[in-house]
């Protein structure tokens, strides 16, 4: 009975001493445990009941707010760092700790997308270095709401960091994208939270609608029209006039009243278009012209395929290079030399096209090309690609002969025909 109850014994004592080692935390181990004391610029905490550990030095600075204001009797974690100092207490860190709890709660932000405050710290020409909670993350320009991206005409680099300083110190609501503890990597986007404003209010919107809005602003591609509670849309610049324009400022300034229709919404973006409320000019252009009329025309563009020539506000005509002299024109200097934008000719309508927007123009007076000289024209070029095409030939029957060549070595090695060693052309060499 002595030896059972001595065996039982020593089984519970040993249960106990498997148990205690069990529960001894090793190096770097997230413990959790109560405050037992603050005092000297030290936190004991009873790590599992079996030992006491310490918090000190640069070990209590930590990344969360979860460390602040401690109190004896809360409940908290921390890292090991060391399993026995100079006292014999476990020696942890909060700051580790804490660092830690920041990087999960971040990819716990992914996940809900909710929002959170970040300051701006810094920038730099693609974007802002901005603090979210302990961490410094970033946030590129492309991830800003329209409301603080830079639109800087031509895309000027040095222009986008001065708008971009202007915001430092500023802070905005964000949402985390991307988390990449590893390489202490944090990105963020203001433009997610503004995407998510827009589609509860865009809800009340549909494709077709009409709306009041006003140029916000302007770029080489369209203009931003704001309008509705905080909404903006993008009018593309061929969306703007029927007609052909440079640059929607020829039109267009900031700051001015317009009416626009929605022609799609795209989950946030909403497109808009302003002529589409007009009527199209070249429905009845028939009406004003027709092909072998002689016109006045101002010279509104010189490009090096010709002349954009305006015939009224709305209709404007292309003179084709080769429309506008006997004689051959090389390039656009010619052009300029021949012709002063803003100053009006004679012109003859050669073709209409309405459904294309198109109207052909040749110079007044200008001799049409007889077919026998268009024909020479056509034959020599044919002469021209077929020269061309036999020099190109050439390097491609060789490439062929040296293949060839290649093949039969190959397999009269294989037949064992050549004992000696050949230097067999590679794929590398052969080009």
């Amino acid at each position: 009975m002595a030896d059972k109850a001595k065996t039982k014994k020593g089984g519970n004592f040993e249960e106990l001493l498997n148990n205690y080692f069990s529960n001894v935390p090793a190096v770097g181990d997230i413990v959790k445990g109560k405050i037992l004391s603050i005092d000297n610029g030290a936190v004991r905490i009873d790590v599992n009941g079996v030992t006491t550990g310490v918090v000190r030095g640069k070990e209590l600075f930590s990344e969360s707010d979860v460390y602040a204001n401690l109190k004896v009797g809360n409940e908290i974690e921390a890292v090991v760092v060391e399993l026995e100092n100079e006292s014999g207490e476990v020696e942890l860190s909060f700051r580790i700790a804490g660092y830690e709890q920041v990087w999960t709660k971040m990819k716990g932000l992914v996940d809900s997308g909710l929002a959170v405050p970040a300051k701006i710290l810094q920038a730099n020409k693609g974007g802002l270095m901005v603090q979210v909670d302990a961490l410094v993350s970033f946030l590129p320009v492309s991830q800003l709401s329209p409301e603080n991206y830079p639109r800087v005409p031509g895309g000027d680099k040095e222009r986008i960091l001065e708008h971009l300083k202007a915001l430092i110190g500023k802070t905005l609501q964000v949402k985390v994208i991307d988390v990449d503890q590893k390489d202490e990597k944090l990105i963020v986007s203001e433009k997610a939270i503004w995407e998510d404003d827009q589609k509860a209010v865009l809800e009340s919107y549909k494709v077709g609608d009409m709306v009041d809005g006003e140029v916000s602003a302007l770029t080489s591609f369209g203009a931003f029209i704001k309008f509705g509670e905080g909404l903006e849309g993008l009018v593309h610049i061929s969306e703007i006039v029927w007609q052909r324009i440079e640059h929607p400022r020829d039109v267009l300034k900031v700051g001015q009243k317009v009416k626009a229709q929605i022609i799609d919404l795209n989950k946030s973006k909403i497109y808009l278009s302003i002529k589409r409320l007009v009527q199209d000019p070249w429905k009845a252009v028939k009406d004003l012209y027709k092909v072998g009329d002689i016109v006045k025309g101002e010279v509104h563009k010189v490009e090096p395929f010709g002349l954009m020539v305006k015939l009224d506000d709305e209709i404007h005509g292309l003179a084709h290079i080769s429309e506008l002299s006997d004689k051959t024109i090389h390039d656009s200097r010619e052009l300029e030399s021949m012709f002063e934008v803003g100053k009006e000719y004679d012109f003859e309508i050669v073709n209409i096209e309405p459904a294309e927007h198109r109207l052909g123009l040749r110079a007044a007076g200008l001799k049409k090309k007889k077919k026998e000289e268009t024909t020479e024209e056509v034959k020599e070029e044919v002469k021209v690609e077929a020269e061309t095409e036999e020099v190109v030939e050439t390097p491609v029957v060789e490439k062929k002969r040296t293949k060839e060549k290649t093949i039969k070595v190959v397999e009269e090695l294989k037949e064992g025909v050549v004992e000696e060693k050949v230097e067999v052309p590679t794929e590398e060499t052969e080009s």
